[in-house]
């Protein structure tokens, strides 16, 4: 009976922070439906290169970097359920560019133009939908339940863009392509009228710092999460061709092991970062994703690499949310969306810097040494970690000892 007392709480917090996760889910299927779509329709239906088709979908993800300051403004003064809605507002108004694109496929330059705004648009809302999401579920549950939002969070989000590019496929092979952009205006308009009608929560009062305050707080537990994502971007970008470049089959399921273990720990072991912490967990976790990418690189045939890949992504998984809630502790309460966003950057220059900096040592050195440089980014991030905990571990006693000064002064 007790046991079931103690985790019936826990179901109900679970509950109301899927409540609101749902709608990131919701808006990043604009980001899964176009994936496998867009670059054949900018190469292949408009007639321009591979590398508009390349520059058009960054566009992206580089105009979501550039407006995190903004957001993060929008959810700490108006509140994070409006941030959700002007997410949700901005994913529809990209759909229906993109539908629009596709009506005008004889005039390809205005369907590209129009492509462009539909991507400028998708990537200043996609920069405030998950960190309001984030906010507005951690003011539903409270502080403590920051770990969990965070990682139901990356669960709906990376959910989202694997479903979506196999759906956003089917949809065109059933309703041609005016039907991608179709299905994200519908959804979107649907988590819109969600959101709509969902109370939010309070906005907290307190004094607004800058986002470069901000921003200087959270930077070290952002710089560890960004070492240790290195290794994520280079194996959605280049474990297919490494496996081509050594002649191995079976490319595809080591992928299927990275997102298959990726929402394996997430599900299993998010709450151990309640309970031991967001340092401890978020050094377990570099370490295992290190050792992943070690065995990646020194793998003499794909089942072995298989097997590190896996390893990698569930060490990867909890690497984001178990520093991120320390990274939120390191702001005011007031400042909560400005933290997540200042924080998320650093997941958006990874993952930006990611391409072309390893493209470059793939160049030089070719595929087999990446993975190796990617490790020693992952155990630099743990040493980072480590630095971060020992500093956590001084402040409490430094505090005491200066109250302690001032009470014989």
């Amino acid at each position: 009976m007790s046991r079931t007392h103690a985790t019936a709480p826990v179901r109900s917090e679970t509950l109301q922070i899927l409540s609101i996760v749902c709608f990131s889910f919701l808006g990043f299927m604009s980001i899964g439906i176009p994936m496998a779509v867009m670059p054949g329709l900018i190469h292949h239906e408009l007639g321009f290169s591979t590398l508009v088709a390349g520059l058009v979908i960054g566009l992206q993800y580089l105009v979501t970097l550039l407006v995190r300051p903004f957001s993060c403004r929008v959810i700490d003064s108006a509140g994070p359920r409006q941030g959700v809605v002007y997410g949700l507002a901005g994913c529809a108004l990209g759909g229906l560019l993109m539908l629009l694109a596709t009506l005008w496929l004889a005039l390809p330059a205005l369907s590209l133009l129009i492509l462009v705004l539909s991507r400028l648009v998708l990537g200043m809302a996609h920069s405030v939908l998950g960190s309001s999401a984030i906010a507005w579920g951690i003011g539903q549950v409270g502080i403590a339940g920051t770990a969990r939002v965070i990682s139901w969070n990356g669960i709906a989000s990376y959910g989202a863009i694997g479903l979506g590019a196999p759906f956003g496929v089917w949809l065109v092979e059933r309703f041609g392509l005016p039907g991608m952009g179709a299905s994200v205006l519908l959804i979107a308009l649907f988590g819109l009228a969600m959101a709509w009608r969902k109370a939010g929560v309070p906005v907290v009062a307190g004094e607004r710092l800058g986002f470069l305050e901000v921003l200087g707080r959270v930077s070290p537990h952002g710089l560890a999460m960004a070492l240790g994502t290195l290794g994520y971007g280079t194996i959605a970008a280049f474990i297919t061709l490494y496996y081509g470049s050594r002649g191995w089959a079976w490319a595809e399921y080591a992928m299927t092991a990275f997102g298959l273990s990726f929402i394996a720990a997430r599900l299993l072991f998010a709450q151990a970062i309640d309970r031991l912490g967001g340092y401890r967990v978020g050094i377990a976790s570099l370490l295992v994703e290190a050792c992943g990418l070690l065995l990646i690189w020194a793998a003499p045939g794909p089942l072995l690499a298989m097997l590190g890949a896996g390893l990698s992504g569930f060490g990867f998984s909890l690497v984001f949310p178990a520093l991120g809630v320390e990274a939120v502790k390191s702001a005011p309460a007031s400042n909560r969306g400005a933290a997540i966003g200042a924080y998320s950057l650093f997941l958006d220059l990874a993952l930006g810097v990611a391409g072309p900096l390893i493209g470059l040592l793939i160049g030089s050195h070719g595929f087999r040494p990446i993975f190796l440089v990617c490790a020693l980014a992952s155990f630099c991030g743990l040493g980072l970690t480590l630095a971060l905990q020992q500093r956590s571990f001084r402040q409490p006693a430094e505090a005491e000892e200066a109250a302690a000064t001032a009470e014989l002064e």
